[in-house]
């Protein structure tokens, strides 16, 4: 046994992604590219005896998007044989991308000429780190989140973690955790 690992897998590649717009909450697919990719993957770094050993996961976080639950499939699709019952797997909100509120969908370009159009951004240009997201408009408006919004709740699946892994530094025990999300923080 060796020091627990915490692994992340971005997912695959979508038409959002591929041409750069933000996507959140949006339910975008994974295209077939994307899938090829995340099939490669997991040939190559997943199953037993390989850099992610399924024996070895004790977790695996998954954001709730439709992309990112494509990708956990199709990364572990060849473990069929290897077992994996005992691994506790938690769908959940708190590593799911960030909220871009009012800029969901949006180029960054469209995000700097929208701010320009309103008046923000005069002294210094729009950072997603330091601004943030606007909420969007309307009764349907988006949440958009602030970089310390994404931060707390993403610090509480880092705590979550180092207190499942933390009795085991020495390698007592099996507990790699797998996280299935996106890259996040565009702009």
């Amino acid at each position: 046994m060796s020091t627990p690992r915490v692994f992340l897998a971005r997912h695959g590649e979508t038409e959002w992604t591929l041409n750069g717009r933000h996507t959140g909450i949006s339910e975008i697919p994974l295209t077939p590219h994307g899938e090829t990719q995340v099939r490669q993957a997991g040939r190559s770094l997943v199953g037993p005896g390989r850099l992610i050993d399924p024996s070895r996961l004790t977790r695996i976080y998954v954001s709730p998007r439709v992309r990112a639950q494509n990708t956990f499939l199709l990364l572990l699709a060849g473990c069929a044989g290897a077992p994996l019952e005992h691994v506790n797997v938690l769908v959940t909100e708190e590593i799911a991308e960030w909220g871009y509120g009012r800029y969901e969908g949006w180029f960054p370009a469209q995000i700097r000429e929208d701010r320009k159009a309103r008046g923000l951004d005069k002294e210094r240009p729009f950072d997603i780190w330091r601004d943030g997201c606007e909420d969007g408009e309307g009764p349907e408006g988006l949440k958009g989140e602030s970089a310390e919004e994404v931060r707390v709740r993403l610090d509480k699946v880092i705590k979550e973690i180092r207190e499942l892994q933390a009795p085991y530094m020495n390698g007592e025990k099996n507990v790699d955790v797998l996280l299935v999300g996106a890259g996040g923080g565009g702009g």
